[in-house]
């Protein structure tokens, strides 16, 4: 138990400043698994289902535990448990999974009971359970990881989860004492492998003029049928059964003859991309059913996408879906191939899946069980509808990037600006909670509140929509009870304005932000009000900064919605980023080493657009001065609104005009060396060593630091040349000393040496081969053999010569020898052949 959190105000989506708040947090030592919420609002109370525990939270504080019951399981099923290979210490418990109200006076209550599901009755007055066990099969799953889900239907119980121990046998099924128990067919067609995420009741039989009968929604993902696919493709259904459906008579017995699914579509269809998961959903009931809204919360197949999408559907066009869509059946294609296409033919009468009305009444057909077995048989062989349930607007209301939502809840709020809103509340697998609202055609988050200290999954999101309404979330630590607004929050009207939260007006009388909720007379200001028309603040006093010449100064601008732009302004001009010395963020402004031509008056303003006009306010005003200097190092300033030390009034909201002076915070005192600004001309004065100004009309104050480094580059690049020149020298004296070059660098080395030493004879024939074809032909193995000291000289560097000689196109003479002398690296044989055309003299 505690009281903690933090809150981020968004004013949209992206980053939120985060803001303390209080939060209700419940846990208990050695409990876990807080996943099952019921709220009882008739007496301001919360159940809570855990791991072999059920407790009673107050409802207006959760932290407070008025009672708690254990349900453990017997050691006899938790050997039985264990044996069948599951997990003493995690899965062979009892985790309650079934909270649903009975009556009055009594609840429901179903748990996993070691994959022995079991059902009991809890009684309130007493809070114990009263030992009458049943049959949890059907009711609640075996494994408290499969999806489930369940709605308790005036006494009825109707469920979606898996009938056997293995989890391969989906159903929808209704537990009744007063009617026969009623189950979908074990069929592909039927289901197949759906992952159950909601289930609730639609009443409409309530002033229905042809007698209709109410009807009950499923929400799952399942495997498609319908489409091919190289791997399992993902389908997100909707499926309804009718309250009043007894089964059939001869087919379809203690089976639904009402259960017809389709397809909800939550897609972007510029982008071709298709949200085929729905983690949850959350049905807003109105009085007259036509007029309910269904939102959904989904995801991509393919996790890698990173993204989540919100979509609304109108109940009426669930209802054409169901009352006029055409059906789709089994076609036998390629042998033994089975692909579903539409329906053509002529559907029999009544229409299959329909429920019993006035109609059928007429027809002297009052239940189920008069339907004739030709109906029975088609909607038997076609529970699928081609026709999809499209969204509102064909796109999703909100869609969030690197966000994971898990669960939803809406509430309808009627603002004093007479309009109505939708307020969706979403919960995040790292344990946030996003309150978002559809405004001027854009959803806004408003506001990011984290929920659980680690970060952990929303299992379970509960809204309460009486008084000032809260928000109550479950997960595996425990349960967290929030204020569905943080209006207190907002310390101006016109930040109350600008946050677009349709639960927040701002009072004239009490100069605060209040929930309308909590004060419902306000009538002041409402979601959409001018914020112009906010009382009007002292007028803003310049935050006077003094810095030295050549100095660089950071200036602070903290704009608290995420939808305003910063605009900067200089003496009252805007300024723009063509100044080589001005850096503009949206949080700040930093104006690299000071001139003379940047003293003035600097301010911030943010602009948005709010009730059809933009708005825009002064943020903070900055007057930057120079002071004489007592050194040349440069000093980097940054100057924030917060920490002020010579602050001589505090913020007051208004049209664009706070008070309140910024501080002057000195980060670093160290010479700033930047190669982005210009050098200024400073020349020291006689007796001091402080730089003063050049007269002239060019004269500046930048810091030579903060200039481009311009060196005289001349002396480095004749360094590099000298010794580039003298490596390639030396390597060049070296393969000529050591005769790896051909004639003329032999006759330079005999010169330079002083020696007599003739040029080898190839190179000799080589050089006389360019000029005249050689009239004989000696053979160079032999040469090369006569002269042993020659041979000698000949060194083998590791390098492969060329099978071609050059220009002249002269194969090289291969040795038949076992030890034939080693070729130089650019030897070659002229003797083979003569060299008819140097390079200059080949014809064109």
């Amino acid at each position: 138990m505690g009281h903690w959190g933090f809150v981020g105000v968004c004013m949209a989506i992206g980053t939120c400043n985060l803001i303390n708040v209080s939060l209700m947090e419940f846990s208990e030592p050695g409990t876990f698994n807080y996943s099952t919420l019921l709220l009882m609002e008739d007496n301001e109370t919360l159940y809570v289902g855990a791991r072999e525990a059920i407790f009673k939270l107050s409802m207006q504080n959760v932290s407070v535990r008025i009672n708690k019951v254990d349900w453990k399981v017997p050691e006899q099923h938790m050997l039985k448990c264990i044996a069948k290979g599951k997990s003493k210490e995690t899965e062979c418990l009892n985790y309650i999974r079934v909270l649903q109200v009975l009556s009055n006076d009594m609840l429901y209550v179903c748990g996993t009971h070691a994959f022995q599901p079991l059902c009991d009755r809890l009684s309130l007055k007493t809070f114990s359970l009263l030992g009458t066990h049943e049959d949890g099969r059907g009711k609640c799953s075996y494994d408290p990881a499969q999806s489930f889900t369940a709605v308790m239907v005036d006494g009825e119980l109707y469920s979606g989860t898996a009938y056997n121990f293995l989890g391969s046998e989906p159903i929808i099924f209704r537990y009744s004492q007063s009617q026969s128990l009623l189950r979908t067919e074990y069929s592909t067609s039927w289901l197949n492998e759906p992952s159950f995420v909601y289930a609730d009741v639609i009443r409409e039989s309530r002033d229905s003029t042809d007698g209709e009968d109410d009807k009950i929604y499923y929400f799952f993902t399942e495997v498609s049928v319908e489409y091919e696919f190289y791997g399992k493709l993902l389908i997100p259904r909707i499926a309804r059964v009718c309250k009043g459906d007894l089964g059939g008579q001869r087919t379809l017995q203690k089976k639904w003859t009402s259960f017809l699914k389709a397809k909800l579509v939550c897609s972007m269809p510029e982008l071709n991309f298709v949200f085929n998961v729905v983690h949850d959903v959350f049905i807003l009931k109105t009085p007259d059913w036509r007029e309910t809204v269904i939102y959904g919360v989904f995801t991509s197949q393919w996790g890698n996408v990173g993204l989540s999408a919100v979509c609304a559907y109108n109940m009426t066009s669930v209802e054409e879906v169901f009352s006029k869509g055409k059906y789709m059946q089994k076609a036998i294609v390629e042998q033994s191939h089975t692909k579903w296409v539409r329906y053509n033919g002529i559907a029999p009468s009544p229409r299959p899946g329909a429920c019993i009305n006035n109609q059928n009444r007429m027809q002297n057909i009052k239940s189920s069980l008069q339907l004739p077995d030709k109906t029975l048989q088609f909607v038997k062989d076609h529970p699928l509808l081609e026709d999809p349930v499209l969204p509102i607007g064909n796109g999703p209301r909100l869609i969030t990037k690197d966000i994971n939502y898990t669960q939803i809840v809406v509430q309808r709020v009627h603002a004093l600006d007479k309009n109505v809103y939708d307020v969706i509340f979403t919960g995040t697998d790292k344990g946030v909670l996003h309150k978002s609202v559809l405004y001027e055609a854009e959803v806004h988050t408003v506001e990011e509140v984290q929920l659980f200290r680690n970060s952990e999954p929303i299992k379970t999101l509960v809204l309460s929509s009486s008084g000032a309404g809260s928000l109550y979330a479950g997960s595996d630590s425990g349960v967290v009870q929030s204020p569905t607004a943080f209006c207190e929050k907002y310390p101006t009207c016109v930040d109350c304005i600008l946050a677009r939260d349709p639960y927040c007006a701002w009072d004239r009388h009490t100069f605060a932000c209040v929930n309308i909720l909590h004060i419902p007379d306000v009538t002041q200001h409402s979601l959409i009000g001018d914020a112009s028309q906010c009382p009007l603040g002292r007028s803003m006093s310049h935050q006077p900064v003094v810095v030295k010449p050549g100095s660089s100064v950071k200036l602070l601008c903290h704009v608290v919605s995420n939808v305003a732009q910063t605009v900067w302004k200089v003496n009252g001009s805007i300024l723009t980023e063509a100044s080589s010395f001005h850096l503009m963020s949206d949080t700040s402004l930093l104006i690299y080493s000071m001139g003379t031509e940047d003293q003035g008056i600097y301010e911030c303003w943010s602009s948005e657009r709010a009730a059809g006009k933009n708005f825009t306010r002064l943020v903070i005003s900055y007057s930057l001065s120079f002071d004489v200097p007592k050194s040349t190092g440069a000093s980097v300033y940054s100057l924030s609104p917060s920490n002020t030390e010579s602050s001589s009034a505090a913020p007051a909201e208004g049209n664009g005009h706070t008070s309140g002076t910024p501080p002057l915070t000195t980060i670093t005192d160290a010479p700033l060396h930047s190669s982005a600004v210009p050098i200024p001309s400073l020349a020291p004065q006689p007796g001091s060593s402080t730089p003063k100004l050049l007269p002239g009309p060019h004269a500046e104050t930048r810091d030579p630091s903060a200039k481009y480094l311009q060196h005289d580059t001349s002396t480095a690049l004749l360094f590099f040349f000298v010794l580039f020149f003298l490596l390639f020298a030396a390597a060049l004296a070296y393969n000529c000393y050591m005769q790896y070059l051909p004639g003329p660098c032999l006759r330079l080395r005999a010169a330079l040496l002083g020696t007599a030493k003739k040029p080898q004879p190839e190179y000799v024939a080589c050089e006389a081969g360019l000029m005249e074809p050689s009239a004989e032909k000696p053979d160079p193995t032999e040469q090369l053999y006569q002269n042993g000291a020659q041979l000698r000289a000949l060194r083998d560097t590791g390098y492969e010569t060329e099978p071609e000689c050059g220009n002249g196109r002269i194969p090289s003479q291969t040795y038949g020898d076992e030890s034939p002398p080693k070729a130089r690296p650019f030897d070659v044989d002229c003797a083979s052949q003569p060299i008819e055309y140097a390079d200059a003299d080949a014809p064109y």
